[in-house]
């Protein structure tokens, strides 16, 4: 079992920085992949950034050159720096870390970007 906490949500004015956190606890030996997704009011949720245990990186189109996914593997800790925040970032921001045959969700947290 592993178990995701996020934090770092909040309210930002366009064009601010948020850095969201999410901390693991438990066995992540039979994790593959780790990443940040995010889910609007209407909308599906969606990936926003990621990467393979082996540390490649990913990003959605959308988010590319100002969100930056980063890990300190001995806090077991992921991160994910947004900067120049738009309002259509405003979104309920999850982190999953899953594999082959398991997916664990953090709870969530709230990101509103608006003046």
């Amino acid at each position: 079992q592993v178990q995701l906490v996020e934090s770092g949500g909040g309210l930002v004015l366009p064009g601010g920085s948020l850095r969201l956190s999410c901390a693991a606890s438990g066995s992540i030996f039979s994790i593959d992949y780790m990443g940040w997704f995010r889910q609007a009011p209407g909308k599906q949720r969606e990936l926003v950034a990621g990467f393979t245990r082996l540390g490649t990186a990913n990003y959605a189109d959308s988010v590319k050159g100002r969100f930056t996914i980063s890990r300190d593997d001995a806090k077991n800790t992921m991160y994910l720096q947004m900067n120049s925040l738009k309002p259509e970032d405003t979104a309920v921001y999850y982190c999953r870390y899953w594999g082959t045959s398991v997916q664990y969700w953090g709870q969530g947290t709230q990101v509103t970007v608006s003046s």
